[in-house]
């Protein structure tokens, strides 16, 4: 199977909606914050390994507390992926916590802070 192909594409999809899903209700670890999304799934080729990339709102501890309560219980969710998703291997997960959302937040913000400091010295000069 290509890496690319349309069932590897509808294979991540599917991956991604069932983690995304155990994650939300079905793991009961306190480390795992409640406001973390999956992004994006890529299941590779031969259905042996998965990347999952999670995003977690919050500070830089609820990124890490999340990422250790996600990697404590990837058994817990493989054996729930198996039971969801009917594939000839269960994928073993790593999961990798994604900045961009967090980078984008703090660009605004300080695009945000530029415009109005701009428009706070105009204001003066008139």
């Amino acid at each position: 199977m290509r890496k690319n192909s349309m069932k590897n594409t509808r294979i991540n999809g599917e991956v991604q909606r069932v983690l995304a899903e155990i994650i939300r209700g079905g793991i009961k670890d306190p480390r795992i914050s409640p406001l973390t999304s999956v992004l994006s799934v890529e299941v590779a080729p031969d259905l042996k390994s998965c990347k999952a990339w999670i995003s977690v709102y919050g500070d830089e501890k609820a990124r890490e507390d999340t990422l250790a309560g996600l990697n404590s219980a990837e058994g817990y969710i493989r054996s729930r992926l198996a039971k969801e998703i009917n594939l000839r291997n269960t994928p073993e997960i790593r999961f990798i916590v994604d900045e961009s959302i967090a980078y984008g937040v703090r660009m605004s913000k300080l695009i945000d802070d530029v415009i109005k400091k701009d428009e706070e010295g105009q204001h003066e000069s008139n």
